[in-house]
């Protein structure tokens, strides 16, 4: 029993068909998977934004920095006017604050997702400033060397 080519060619069609209507029901599931992690990703965004407001807010009331810099996004300083100088100076001197260590724990945890301790914090000058390029460099291969991934 031998197929002729009416059979060859029904069964070529069934299988085109079966392999069509897979991809096609693989691709409507992917799309529905990814809308879904796209739509809890963005919850949890809007949760950390909220929480992020409230610990900014916290931090306001206390009075360590103004409500016009909690909320407002970070702005990049061209040229150091003359008045400013003496402020910069005195941010080298000044410590790390609780405050700040909190903020910082909280933003290293939302970003890990699992509870972090800092065990030790210190202000580092501005890159603009007298900052060699080799030092910069070294940081950034001992950053590199830290994974905290890979130790899970």
């Amino acid at each position: 029993m031998g197929l002729d080519t009416a059979d060859f060619i029904v069964i070529t069609v069934l299988v085109g068909a079966g392999c069509l209507v897979c991809s096609v029901g693989l691709w409507v599931l992917l799309r529905q998977a990814a809308s879904a992690q796209q739509r809890a990703m963005e919850s949890r965004l809007d949760e950390l934004a909220g929480a992020l407001k409230a610990l900014e807010g916290k931090i306001a009331e206390r009075g360590k920095i103004p409500e016009s810099q909690a909320v407002a996004a970070p702005e990049v300083e061209v040229e150091t006017p003359a008045s400013t100088a003496p402020q910069m100076v005195q941010m080298e001197n000044e410590e790390v604050t609780p405050e700040m260590l909190v903020v910082i724990a909280a933003a290293v945890t939302a970003f890990l997702g699992k509870k972090v301790r800092i065990r030790s914090a210190k202000m580092v000058r501005l890159p603009r400033e007298a900052v060699s390029a080799w030092s910069q460099h070294g940081r950034a291969l001992v950053h590199s060397s830290h994974d905290p991934r890979a130790r899970s």
